[in-house]
């Protein structure tokens, strides 16, 4: 008997990658963070790098070096770099870096050794990170420094859309705004013309003035469209075998806190997968699996490590596999319906999966 089993699957990135290369001419960056967004980071960026994508991104240059190292040789632009740059490794395996501070852009220009690919992130309206506007004229002054001194070169500035999910370009018009006084200022400086990137899923897919000269999609990649407007391709499919099943009479408790009481004579499947797995604790009564072609609600809370479904007059043998989400739709859960039970959004599903299940490739 299989255990849990997460398994991603290629063709459906290839074809979220064709979704947005019909909407944009832009280069198209695949966003593989956290794990590829709990499908496999190399997985989904070969897949991505086949169907098209031009560039990568990752948040560290470990991230990028490990997709150096499973052969992926297209440009990989780093972000966030939760323990600083290694200007070292970043400039060995060809690596751009993003640089949100004076005080970052600093420090890289102290360590690096040898010339390092940088683009510069600027603030365009999150107040998440990148350089505040008015540090902008310094941060620029000091790149104009860096790459005289040749420690770096400015190939690319970078920004984010703070409202894009509301697919309303009117909300998105300050930061494109923002972009263009940001690329004009490092121009007049004399870093020549970098690369501009500003949109990520939702701004490519909903509005093409954000799109520069590269995208960044991310959650896109796995069919997760936040602003709601784009029917993509899920990417993945959970799997469980039943590890027990009981006949149960009306009226029985079921679980913690007998939080669910069946209301007529049934039966219970248990699967091995619960909270510690990624199943959200907090799920609304119209939570379900899919066995056999059939949805069956999960009954009770969820436990740490399994969690029961009322099966009703159908009683199956331990091994039968139930699909808990995939994107076969019908009987079959989604991710969004996992997100709209659990009163969250699809990337905490998806990310959210934990190390006990098996991953595999379909």
């Amino acid at each position: 008997m299989n255990g849990p089993t997460l398994r991603t699957l290629p063709e459906a990135v290839a074809a979220n990658v064709a979704e947005v290369r019909a909407r944009t001419r832009s280069r198209i960056m695949a966003v593989v963070k956290a794990d590829g967004y709990g499908h496999g980071a190399v997985t989904v960026a070969e897949a991505a790098v086949a169907a098209g994508a031009g560039w990568l991104g990752t948040t560290s240059v470990a991230e990028a070096c490990a997709l150096r190292a499973a052969g992926l040789a297209v440009p990989i632009l780093t972000w966030l770099h939760p323990s600083g740059i290694d200007a070292e490794a970043a400039a060995t395996a060809g690596v751009d870096v993003a640089v949100g501070s004076v005080d970052e852009l600093a420090a890289l220009i102290v360590q690096a050794a040898s010339p390092v690919r940088v683009h510069l992130h600027v603030d365009t309206g999150m107040s998440r990170g990148g350089c505040p506007r008015g540090r902008w004229d310094e941060l620029i002054g000091l790149a104009q420094r860096g790459q005289k001194a040749r420690r770096v070169r400015v190939v690319g500035v970078m920004g984010h859309l703070p409202r894009a999910d509301l697919a309303e370009p009117a909300a998105n018009a300050p930061a494109v705004a923002g972009m263009y006084e940001a690329v004009k200022a490092v121009r007049t400086a004399g870093l020549g013309s970098p690369l501009a990137h500003l949109a990520a899923t939702s701004g490519t897919l909903t509005d093409p003035a954000t799109h520069f000269g590269m995208v960044r999609v991310g959650a896109g990649l796995v069919g997760i469209d936040p602003s709601g407007t784009v029917e993509l391709h899920g990417a993945s499919r959970l799997t469980a075998p039943i590890v027990h099943t009981t006949a149960a009479r009306a009226g029985t408790p079921v679980g913690y806190g007998g939080a669910y009481v069946t209301y007529r004579d049934t039966h219970l499947s248990v699967l091995p997968v619960g909270y510690a797995d990624g199943i959200p604790r907090e799920l609304s009564p119209g939570a379900g699996v899919e066995i056999r072609g059939r949805r069956f609600p999960v009954a009770g809370r969820v436990s740490m490590d399994q969690i029961v479904i009322d099966t009703g007059d159908r009683c199956f043998p331990a091994g039968t596999s139930a699909t808990v989400f995939g994107p076969d739709g019908g009987a079959t859960p989604s991710v969004h319906d996992w997100a709209r039970w659990a009163g969250t959004i699809p990337h905490t599903i998806v990310t959210g999966i934990g190390p006990r299940v098996r991953r595999s490739i379909a």
